[in-house]
């Protein structure tokens, strides 16, 4: 057997079937990679680097196919070494993909070399990464803006809920879903009034969780390290259980001044275990969110064993929740996971009965491979439609839904 082609699909559908988050964004686009044997076996892989820049894909994918169609042929699938490609594969992108958009089609190609050995051998990608350290894992409901008016808040949350999650993750601050302008405030009070209000309405049990989104704010939306401590102080008696990216990432520093009672949890932009290292070894993170689909599946395994704690990030397509699911389920040290709630079609036809939530739990997977399918049916059905990708609204370049 030998690895005999790599090819990059582009598609573009649904972003959610939640009606929550719809008025916000409405299509997505996405970006798998597809290895074929020489036999005919596919491995599917996807890279969050579809979500903001699908046509550099195919650029990537196209340079590094030489090094896997030209690697060594093996007659038994467990001789498919995936480190050691993945390692040439870095060593000649080192200049230039050493970190960000490379990095990120990588993990793509990575992925799907790991769904290939997983269907071969007849096993789950976590079983090639160590095993399930776990036999099923907390996950949230991952629900985007803050509505306002306020009390429409309470509703979305109840929406989770009957859904089945028992723990929710929204934005800091207000969004009109009608101007889809930022509703303006003093963020420690107007943040301390939330949780409080969530709090009472929703009781002890379940899990809120606060996203300031800080990695892409700019101007006075964006808060300092003084701003973060006084709103993560603020939060502290009303038992909040992370508070992701409360400041920019270039701000290690404030970082490092971070001390609360809510634990600090950030990474979804860090392409490398090297980047993650920076945040390790000045303490500045309680839980790190490395994306499987961004930094690889293997790098996603080094993280873990920098911090205490890690609860990895998901908003890619089907490929990428499925990537970040086994990768959670091989680390030892997973607190929970984020999924996306009401998910739409290029989630739910991608990974169809493999992914297996209940009563606020995933239950570690079991189907050969990574679980996911990219059929001829989805790549017609949800063609690639240029401009969809999600960007941060800049003079010239705007946001649409």
């Amino acid at each position: 057997m030998r690895l005999a082609d790599v090819t990059t699909v582009l598609l573009t559908g649904p972003c959610t079937a939640d009606p929550w988050l719809l008025p916000f964004k409405r299509l997505r686009s996405a970006a798998f990679v597809e290895i074929r044997l020489s036999t005919g076996e596919v491995g599917v892989g996807e890279t969050y680097a579809g979500y903001f820049f699908p046509e550099s894909v195919p650029l990537v994918v196209d340079y590094v196919r030489p090094i896997l169609t030209g690697a060594e042929p093996f007659a038994d699938p467990a001789d498919l070494d995936v480190p050691a490609l993945c390692a040439r594969m870095r060593l000649c992108c080192a200049y230039w993909g050493r970190v960000g958009l490379g990095a990120a089609v990588l993990a793509g190609v990575e992925a799907a070399l790991w769904d290939l050995k997983g269907k071969l051998l007849g096993v789950p990608v976590h079983a090639l990464l160590g095993g399930a350290r776990h036999g099923r894992l907390p996950a949230y409901a991952t629900g985007g803006p803050s509505p306002w008016p306020a009390a429409d808040l309470l509703r979305k949350f109840d929406h989770y809920l009957g859904l089945g999650f028992t723990a929710v993750k929204v934005s800091s601050g207000y969004v009109d879903p009608v101007s889809r302008q930022e509703v303006g405030g003093e963020p420690v009070a107007l943040e301390a009034a939330k949780v409080e209000a969530l709090r009472r309405h929703l009781g002890p049990d379940v899990g809120i969780l606060l996203d300031g989104h800080m990695g892409h704010r700019e101007g006075p939306d964006r808060w300092d390290a003084g701003t973060a401590g006084a709103v993560l102080d603020a939060l502290a008696p009303h038992d909040v259980y992370l508070f992701e990216e409360p400041l920019p990432y270039g701000d290690l520093a404030g970082y490092a001044r971070l001390r609360s009672p809510v634990p600090v949890a950030g990474g979804e932009q860090l392409s490398t275990p090297d980047e993650f290292a920076r945040f390790a070894e000045r303490g500045c993170l309680d839980i790190a969110q490395p994306d499987a689909a961004w930094l690889g599946m293997s790098q996603f395994g080094e993280v873990a064993r920098m911090f205490d704690r890690v609860a990895p990030h998901a908003w890619g397509a089907g490929g990428a929740v499925m990537q970040n699911v086994h990768a959670a389920f091989a680390a030892p040290n997973t607190a929970i996971v984020e999924l996306p709630p009401d998910p739409g079609p290029l989630h739910t036809e991608i990974w169809g009965d493999s992914l297996r939530f209940h009563d606020g739990f995933l239950t570690a997977p079991d189907t050969p491979g990574l679980g996911i399918t990219l059929s001829d049916r989805v790549k017609e059905t949800y063609p690639f439609v240029p401009g969809a990708e999600e960007f941060s609204s800049v003079p010239g370049k705007l946001m649409r839904s």
